[in-house]
């Protein structure tokens, strides 16, 4: 039998199966589920043997069911195949935010919250101080002491609510100690509800923009939240000057770096995206422009700033960014485009119909073992 295989040929064997089939495999042998695939060892084995694959594992929303994928940018024409639905949560989703191989999801209705480990199955539903609502945001994050515990961060945005008073409320859920504490804090800032968070060494990165006279724009620049200091760090710069209507995107490399698309609208089109050199809650630099696309030939149109989430493989020097075509209701599907150097192109079907109010959604993902 498999199971009185040495340890070492066991660990080859299964670090060579995808991760929803690994995850099955676990639950035939008592000893691979209680030891082998919640060792640390053999997760390091398994994500090294994803890269000699040279490919890249993704979590992908599309029709509120959540993805693992897999994206091999390396042959002519480029692959991105799902390798399996992650359903351990049992609902629908309709946004998910990562953090350490850890997602954070909040259901379709927007009224419940959801942490989970894709890699061992765990999940933990997040009980509110009173009541979720579709207007709030999250991140998930954890503080860098004391055993490095995970936070939810809630900010109610009561603008959504009382369109006469605008009210900001933070909220902090430990899930150590199971608890809510609210945390006081009157901004001169606003994080429009376009713009979703990025996690990143702990850290939830924004785009926020300067309070402004009703009827003005104010700058866009990026936010830190510090989940150990449990507050906001000072505006850091960004590579670009945007304005209402761009589009703008934050995502991560190799969960060391911030990577920010920008493109212009219409009528330019111009696309970039730039990799940080250096990032923390108090500072960030940026190198020069890892790539720059007019848009304008290759498909016509802006990338919606609801979507427009986007893949960077430095070994490429490619983005993948995920969007919907545009045409009329039941014509409308999900895509990916493929941007390179010299300028390179190729579109990707990710299957069916996308539903109208379920923007496709991309995260970088790396199979974790931790616990809450």
């Amino acid at each position: 039998m498999i199971s009185d295989l040495p340890r070492d040929m066991e660990e080859e064997v299964l670090s060579k199966l995808p991760m929803t089939s690994l995850r099955r495999a676990r639950f035939t042998c008592k000893r691979w589920n209680n030891t082998l695939s919640k060792d640390w060892s053999f997760t390091r084995k398994y994500n090294g043997e994803a890269a000699k694959r040279k490919e890249s594992q993704v979590v992908m929303i599309l029709e509120y069911k959540v993805y693992l994928m897999s994206l091999n940018l390396h042959n002519p024409s480029p692959s991105i195949e799902p390798i399996g639905k992650l359903d351990d949560a049992g609902v629908d989703i309709i946004n998910v935010f990562h953090c350490q191989g850890l997602l954070l999801c909040v259901t379709k209705d927007g009224t419940r919250l959801i942490v989970w480990n894709p890699f061992t199955g765990q999940t933990r539903w997040i009980k509110p101080r009173d009541s979720y609502h579709r207007g709030d945001r999250y991140a998930l994050g954890y503080e860098k002491k004391n055993n490095y515990p995970l936070k939810v961060l809630r900010f109610v945005d009561d603008y959504y609510r009382n369109l006469k008073r605008r009210v900001y409320k933070f909220e902090i859920f430990n899930l150590n100690s199971s608890s809510w504490k609210v945390v006081d804090f009157n901004p001169d800032w606003i994080i429009p509800y376009i713009y979703p968070g990025l996690s990143l060494k702990g850290n939830t990165y924004w785009f926020a923009e300067n309070k402004v006279a009703p009827g003005k724009i104010g700058r866009v620049f990026l936010l830190c939240f510090n989940f150990t200091t449990e507050s906001f760090g000072p505006r850091l710069r960004l590579p670009f000057r945007g304005r209402y209507g761009d589009t703008l995107t934050l995502s991560s490399v190799r969960e060391e770096q911030l990577a920010v698309l920008f493109q212009e609208c219409a009528p330019v089109y111009i696309l970039k995206v730039w990799i940080s050199s250096k990032v923390g809650p108090s500072a960030v630099s940026w190198n020069k422009v890892f790539l720059s696309v007019d848009m304008r030939p290759l498909i016509g149109f802006q990338f919606h700033c609801f979507a427009g989430s986007f893949f960077v493989d430095e070994k490429n020097n490619a983005v993948v960014v995920i969007d919907k075509t545009r045409g009329l209701p039941f014509t409308i599907r999900n895509m990916a485009y493929v941007l390179g150097e010299n300028g390179y192109f190729k579109s990707v079907d990710l299957g069916d119909f996308a539903p109208m109010k379920c923007w496709p959604l991309v995260c970088s993902y790396v199979p974790s073992l931790v616990k809450f």
